[in-house]
């Protein structure tokens, strides 16, 4: 086996290409600032799982449903006697969305809190950044909530993902289109990094699947723009349009489509705000957006069964959002669980290599020595009246 070559010099240029993302919104679209978990007393029997990420700044308030997601999973285990008998805690440090305050969380809860794995990193730049700690100090990260293709393109040795790439989700938005017979495609792209980046991806896949893409517009991140976008696209008269965008520009865009161009609208998952939802009103009807977890809003798996009792455990009703946190762990505590009675960061990385077969209950994830992305799963939902999912 070649032996990986993951290092700082290696992961530059994708870092550097994400680092603009700072501003980006985390894909699953809600959580938040208060619900770290609370430092407990040092325990040598807990077992310790590290997380950085945003919970204060701008975007700490979108956190928060999956971060209570996450916790739902891990009071689940408790209550059912933890890990080897041993409780699990989930020690979140916030570093809003900063990657060098990433890195140094990062080092503090490997050196200081002895964490066994990391999970949940929530933007592309912190993960690029912190890839060359996990090879030095060899302790895994096991998921996140970033889908930078660049990330995945080269294996690294100690990282594993559970969800599908913003590729895996532009894939599955054009073959649907192709599908549905309406190929010529409208591409509105954010006139930033993230925009740019996902552009030449769009491209890629439409001339994979046999999709033309009759007009590629970009879109200020403020909207400012959104009339004189969406008379570029009605110009070109397409069948649908992606937007590969998010934030406050999708609701003025939106407006403008309904009024100038009047065709179905697909969207990447992380333009999937349920405040922006909220803000469009019956403009957001219609709208389909890429999903990357489970529908939970119906109790048929026994995924979506366990999530319902443990959310109305806590007096909450489960969303999209918990579902992301609440599902991840999950797939983290059974690889913990699967290492062993020693479980230590070279059992964890051992026992997610050889995960290749789980199901929680309606979402299979597979691992192997030479696969460390588990999952691929992509659905469409499309929001109903009063802003309810449909599927």
């Amino acid at each position: 086996m070649t032996k990986p070559q993951w290092n700082r010099r290696h992961v530059l240029s994708a870092v550097g290409a994400a680092s603009a993302l700072a501003a980006m919104p985390l894909r699953a679209q809600d959580s938040a600032a208060s619900a770290v978990a609370a430092p407990a007393a040092p325990s040598g029997n807990e077992i310790r799982i590290g997380q950085s990420a945003h919970l204060t700044g701008p975007l700490g308030p979108t956190f928060l449903p999956v971060v209570k997601g996450q916790q739902l999973a891990i009071d689940e285990v408790n209550r059912k006697g933890g890990i080897q008998g041993r409780p699990v805690r989930l020690i979140t440090l916030d570093d809003a969305y900063d990657a060098k305050k990433c890195v140094e969380n990062v080092n503090t809860l490997i050196d200081k809190e002895k964490v066994v794995a990391l999970f949940g990193l929530a933007s592309s730049p912190n993960v690029g950044a912190v890839l060359p700690i996990l090879m030095e100090k060899k302790v895994p990260l096991i998921s996140v909530y970033t889908g930078l293709p660049a990330l995945r393109a080269k294996q690294h040795p100690y990282f594993f993902t559970t969800m599908a790439s913003y590729r895996d989700e532009i894939a599955q938005m054009v073959r649907n289109l192709v599908t549905l017979q309406k190929p010529n495609i409208g591409l509105v792209f954010q006139n930033a990094p993230f925009g740019h980046m996902m552009k030449p991806v769009v491209e890629e896949v439409a001339k994979e699947l046999g999709a033309n893409l009759v007009a590629m517009v970009p879109l200020e991140a403020n909207g400012s723009d959104a009339v004189a976008c969406a008379q570029s696209l009605a110009a070109a008269k397409p069948q649908a349009i992606m937007f590969m965008a998010f934030g406050p520009s999708m609701i003025p865009f939106v407006k403008a489509v309904r009024a100038y161009v009047g065709v179905p609208i697909y969207a990447v998952s992380i333009a999937n705000s349920p405040a922006l939802l909220k803000a469009m009103g019956d403009d957001a009807r219609g709208l389909a957006f890429t999903q990357l977890v489970p529908y939970p809003f119906r109790q048929t798996t026994a995924l979506t069964r366990d999530l319902a009792a443990a959310a109305s455990r806590a007096g909450i009703e489960a969303g999209y959002d918990h579902m992301f946190g609440y599902l991840n762990m999950r797939i983290l505590l059974e690889v913990v669980r699967r290492a062993g009675k020693q479980i230590t960061p070279a059992t964890i990385t051992k026992a997610a290599e050889a995960m290749n077969k789980y199901d929680p209950g309606g979402y299979p994830v597979s691992f192997g020595p030479n696969k460390h992305h588990g999952s691929a799963f992509v659905e469409i939902a499309i929001v109903g009246p009063g802003g309810r999912w449909i599927r």
